[in-house]
């Protein structure tokens, strides 16, 4: 069984065309740096893609758990990119929770931290004064 050139597609190229990365250059960084593994290994940028690969790639907090399902070799549309993978249902479910963690444990970042506004130091010169 040999693949023809449109059976065979490099692991980086695929992330590009289902714009997990905005470059294939980043792409391949994160396929080098670990960030992307096939069936549970790691593997190297040129890793040739097959339909029905299991791919997990981290990208920055959100984990991705997808299963290829076709190939291309070039970058398309949003609405295009979509249909070259499938995310697992659990996987989607657990990112999107995860995601909400976060939101809701994100530390609102105080003004007093801060060096104060012009505003806000007339409003604390205006508390003193009234104190």
């Amino acid at each position: 069984m040999t693949d023809t050139d449109e059976d065979r597609v490099r692991l980086d190229k695929w992330l590009w065309a289902a714009r997990f990365f905005k470059t294939r250059t980043l792409a391949a960084e994160a396929v080098t740096g670990g960030k992307v593994h096939v069936d549970d290994r790691r593997v190297k940028p040129a890793h040739t893609v097959r339909v029905g690969e299991m791919l997990r790639i981290q990208r920055g907090f959100e984990e991705y758990l997808v299963v290829v399902k076709a190939l291309s070799h070039q970058r398309g549309p949003a609405s295009q990119a979509i249909l070259l993978y499938e995310e697992t249902p659990a996987n989607r479910q657990r990112r999107e929770e995860l995601r909400e963690q976060r939101r809701l444990q994100s530390p609102h970042v105080a003004q007093s931290a801060a060096r104060p506004t012009k505003q806000n130091r007339r409003r604390i010169i205006q508390f003193i004064r009234d104190a």
